[in-house]
């Protein structure tokens, strides 16, 4: 995975468990590009210091993950919605009978959608 879409998703999960100042200065990092030169002027701190936030927020949003695994878990019921809505749009099972009639498969595939949007 690209590590600034790793990072945003660390940060979507795991960001309340940041302190204020932490959530600030990785959010506008990550989330609003920002340079280190930038983000020091911006709170100013220096480069170094911005550095340094970054690198521990990195490690302690990577030990979060690992222990809690929210984010695998999210991608894997994600999939896991993917396939079951590829069935339903298929109409068939695994072993090729048929599932649903056209009225429950819509109903099915609403359901889907907005557990989707919601996750």
């Amino acid at each position: 995975m690209e590590k600034i879409v790793e990072q945003g998703l660390l940060f979507d999960f795991y960001a309340a468990l940041l302190t204020e100042h932490q959530q600030e200065i990785y959010g506008a990092c990550v989330n609003e590009d920002l340079s280190l030169a930038e983000a020091a002027e911006c709170f100013g701190i220096s480069r170094q210091a911005v550095h340094d936030l970054l690198k521990r927020c990195d490690a302690m949003l990577q030990e979060y993950e690992e222990k809690l695994g929210l984010i695998r878990r999210f991608t894997e019921e994600r999939k896991k919605l993917n396939g079951i809505r590829k069935m339903i749009e298929s109409g068939r099972a695994e072993d090729g009978s048929r599932l649903l009639s056209p009225e429950e498969s819509e109903k099915l595939l609403d359901g889907i959608d907005s557990l989707l949007d919601e996750i």
